[in-house]
C-alpha cells in the first residue's frame, strides 16, 4: 500500500483522491458477509495514509538554507572602495577578473572548502610491513585548492608587481575573497607570502632563486607553500627563550638541525624557514635572540622522502581541522643558514608582518561571511509571525556587527595599501612608521572582533546556528584562533609598545597627525558633524593619557598595552578610515550611518581606565590578589 501511495503522490501534488480509493479497495472481498471486513481495512488504508501524509507533511517543514551568491558583487563596500582609490585602468582590469574569480568562488572553490573540512589530513606512521613511513595523507580538494592557489596569482600577484604600488593591495583583496571558501588553505598561502617576502628582502640570493620561484609561480605543477616552524616546546612567542632547535655546520657549509617542533602549521607544505641556534665547536650555543639565526630547508628530497624528519603526531585542535598541524623531530635535517648569524628574529619579522596581515584578512573576510549568512537568513526565516528582518531588534543586531565589519575592512585596506607604497619605495618615512604601528593594532583588534561576531551571528541563526552539518561551527572554530596565531593580544599589546619605543617618539606624532589629516576632510559633512566632533574629543583624551604616561608618577604602560592598542584601533578605524569613507564624494547614507555608529563606542578606553586608576601603583597586586584570592 505505502508503495502505491507513493507513486500516487509526490510532495507540492495534488493527491487523486478518487484514483487512490479505487486502488486502495482493489483486491479486497466485497462479498456479502464480508463488507465489514472490507470496510475496516479500507478504513486502515485511509489511516495509513493519513499518517503517511502527517508525517511527510512534518518531514517536509524545514528552515530555508541561508544562501550567498558572488562574493564580489554583494560586497558593496568592497567595491565602492575599490572605485574610489584604484586608478580607472587598473580598476577596469581588476573588476573583470575579481568578478571571474567571485564566480569561480561560488562554483568551484565553495564545494571543495566544505570537502576539505570533511575529510581532514590523516596520518600514516608505519606501513603495512612495518616500515616507518610518517605520510600525512590530505585529500583530494585540499591539493585542489593549492592548484587554484597558483592559477589565480594569490602570492604571484603581489611579487609580480603588476599594477605597481596597488599589486599587494589587489592580492589583499583576492584572499579576502578566498579566505572564507579556502578550507583552511589560507593559512598555508600565509606562511608562503610570508617566505617569499624574507627571500625578497633578502635580495632574491642565487641559492634561494628556485624557492623563492617556486613559492611565486603560477603553475600548479611548480608551486611551492611554505612553512614557518618557531613554536618549541617551551613554546609561544617567546622564541628567544623557548628556543632550543640546534644547528651544526657540515664540511660542505650546510647545516643538520637538531630539534623538537612542537606546532607546525601546514606540516605538508614543501619547504620552511625556521629558528635554530648555531653550535660552536665545543656544542655551546649563545642563548637569548642573540642566539638565534634563520635557516631555509626543503621538507622532503626529490624522490619525496622526508628530509631528516620524523613526525611524531597530527595535532588534535578545537579548529582549522582541514589543515594538517604537526610535532616534528628533527633529526638532522639538512638545511641552509640565510640569515646572519645571530640574527634570524630581525629577518624572519618580514615573515611575521606578513602572516600578521594575513590574520587580519581572515578575521575579516570571516566576519563578512557570518553577516552576509546572517542577512540572507533573515530575509527567509520566519518568526512570531514575521520574516526575521522585520523585527527591530534582529535588525539591530545584525547591524551593530556589520558595523564592526566595515571598521575592520577599511583598517585592513589601509594596511594592504601601505604596504604596497613601501614595497614599490613610495612610502614616505610618516608611513612607513604608521605601517609598523598599525600591523599589531590591526592583528590584535579584528582577532577580538571576528570571534565577538562569530558567536554573535551564530545567535541570529537560532538552534540551527548550533548544528554541525550546517557548517556555522566551522567558522565559529576556525576564527577563535585568530586571536591566537602570530601572536595572541597581549602580546601584539606589547609588540605595539615596542613600536613607539624604536620609533623613539616619532610614530605617535605621526598618528595622530594622519587622523588629524582625515578628519578635516569629514569636518565639511555636515551629516558626520557629531562624529568629528566626539573624534576630536577621542584625540584630546589620548593625548592626555600620553602626556601623563609621560610623567614619573604616570600610568604603568604595560598594564595599560591592552587598552591603548584598543584605544588606536577604534581611534583610527572610525575617525579616519570610515569617516574618510563616508566624507568622500557619492557616499551613501549607509556609509554616513556606520561612521556615526562607529563613534558612538568609547573611542579611547585607555583614557577612561586611566581616569578610574586602572593602572597605577597596586594595581597589578590588585589583580594578583582578585586572580589568586590572596588577602
Amino acid at each position: 500500500r505505502s508503495s502505491a501511495t507513493c507513486k500516487l503522490w509526490q510532495p507540492g501534488h495534488s493527491l487523486p483522491w478518487d484514483r487512490f480509493q479505487m486502488l486502495t479497495i482493489k483486491g479486497i472481498n466485497t462479498a456479502v458477509g464480508q463488507e465489514q471486513q472490507a470496510g475496516v481495512k479500507g478504513k486502515q488504508v485511509l489511516e495509513d495514509l493519513e499518517m503517511h501524509l502527517a508525517r511527510g507533511g512534518t518531514e517536509a517543514l524545514f528552515q530555508e538554507q541561508p544562501e550567498t551568491g558572488n562574493p564580489y558583487l554583494e560586497d558593496t563596500l568592497l567595491r565602492s572602495y575599490l572605485k574610489t582609490h584604484l586608478p580607472p585602468k587598473v580598476l577596469e582590469e581588476v573588476h573583470q577578473d575579481l568578478e571571474r574569480f567571485g564566480n569561480r568562488l561560488l562554483t568551484q572553490i565553495q564545494p571543495l572548502s566544505w570537502e576539505c573540512e570533511r575529510n581532514p589530513p590523516v596520518f600514516q606512521q608505519y606501513d603495512a610491513w612495518g616500515r616507518r613511513v610518517d605520510h600525512i595523507h590530505t585529500c583530494s580538494a585540499w591539493r585542489r585548492m593549492k592548484e587554484i592557489s597558483a592559477e589565480e596569482g594569490l602570492i604571484a600577484e603581489a611579487y609580480e608587481k603588476r599594477y605597481s604600488n596597488w599589486s599587494r593591495l589587489y592580492q589583499a583583496v583576492k584572499l579576502y575573497l578566498f579566505s572564507s571558501s579556502s578550507g583552511g588553505f589560507s593559512c598555508p598561502l600565509a606562511m608562503t607570502d610570508g617566505a617569499a617576502k624574507v627571500i625578497e628582502s633578502l635580495g632574491i640570493p642565487g641559492s634561494l632563486k628556485n624557492a623563492f620561484d617556486h613559492l611565486t609561480s603560477r603553475d600548479p605543477e611548480k608551486f611551492w607553500t611554505s612553512g614557518q616552524w618557531m613554536t618549541e616546546r617551551k613554546g609561544g612567542s617567546d622564541v628567544a627563550n623557548g628556543t632550543e632547535t640546534v644547528a651544526r655546520k657540515q664540511p660542505d657549509g650546510t647545516y643538520r638541525l637538531y630539534g623538537f617542533k612542537w606546532f607546525t602549521s601546514a606540516a605538508d607544505s614543501d619547504m620552511t624557514l625556521t629558528l635554530a641556534r648555531i653550535a660552536d665547536a665545543e656544542g655551546q650555543c649563545t642563548q637569548g635572540s642573540r642566539g638565534l639565526s634563520l635557516f631555509f630547508l626543503r621538507v622532503r628530497d626529490e624522490e619525496g622522502k622526508l628530509n631528516s624528519i620524523q613526525v611524531q603526531r597530527l595535532k588534535d585542535k578545537l579548529g582549522t581541522r582541514q589543515m594538517a598541524t604537526a610535532e616534528l623531530w628533527l633529526q638532522g635535517a639538512r638545511a641552509e643558514l640565510i640569515s646572519a648569524e645571530g640574527r634570524g628574529v630581525a629577518t624572519i619579522s618580514n615573515m611575521l608582518n606578513i602572516t600578521r596581515i594575513h590574520n587580519v584578512i581572515g578575521a575579516v573576510a570571516s566576519m563578512r561571511r557570518m553577516i552576509s549568512l546572517s542577512r540572507d537568513y533573515a530575509c527567509k526565516r520566519v518568526a512570531f509571525g514575521k520574516l526575521l528582518k522585520d523585527h527591530p531588534l534582529h535588525m539591530q543586531t545584525i547591524a551593530q556587527m556589520e558595523v564592526q565589519v566595515r571598521g575592520a575592512f577599511l583598517l585592513l585596506m589601509e594596511i594592504a595599501r601601505l604596504l604596497g607604497l613601501a614595497e614599490t619605495n613610495l612610502a614616505s618615512e610618516q608611513e612607513q612608521l604608521l605601517l609598523r604601528l598599525l600591523i599589531p593594532v590591526a592583528k590584535l583588534y579584528t582577532g577580538k572582533q571576528a570571534s565577538a561576531v562569530a558567536v554573535e551571528a551564530m545567535e541570529s541563526f537560532g538552534g540551527q546556528g548550533y548544528m554541525e552539518d550546517t557548517g556555522l561551527p566551522v567558522i565559529l572554530r576556525d576564527t577563535l584562533v585568530l586571536s591566537i596565531w602570530e601572536g595572541t593580544t597581549n602580546i601584539l599589546s606589547l609588540d605595539v609598545l615596542r613600536s613607539l619605543a624604536k620609533s623613539q617618539g616619532q610614530v605617535m606624532p605621526v598618528f595622530l597627525s594622519t587622523v588629524q589629516k582625515k578628519l578635516e576632510l569629514a569636518s565639511g559633512t555636515e551629516q558626520l558633524a557629531p562624529g568629528v566632533q566626539r573624534a576630536r574629543e577621542a584625540i584630546g583624551s589620548l593625548r592626555g593619557f600620553l602626556a601623563a604616561a609621560g610623567s614619573e608618577q604616570g600610568p604603568s604602560m604595560e598594564l595599560a598595552a591592552r587598552d591603548f592598542s584598543y584605544s588606536l584601533a577604534r581611534i583610527y578605524t572610525g575617525r579616519a578610515l570610515l569617516m574618510e569613507h563616508a566624507a568622500r564624494p557619492g557616499a551613501s547614507s549607509t556609509d554616513v550611518c556606520a561612521a556615526l555608529r562607529w563613534c558612538n563606542q568609547e573611542l579611547c578606553p585607555v583614557a577612561v581606565e586611566s581616569a578610574r586608576g586602572s593602572y597605577r601603583g597596586g594595581a597589578a597586586l590588585q589583580d594578583s590578589a582578585l586572580v589568586f584570592g590572596n588577602s
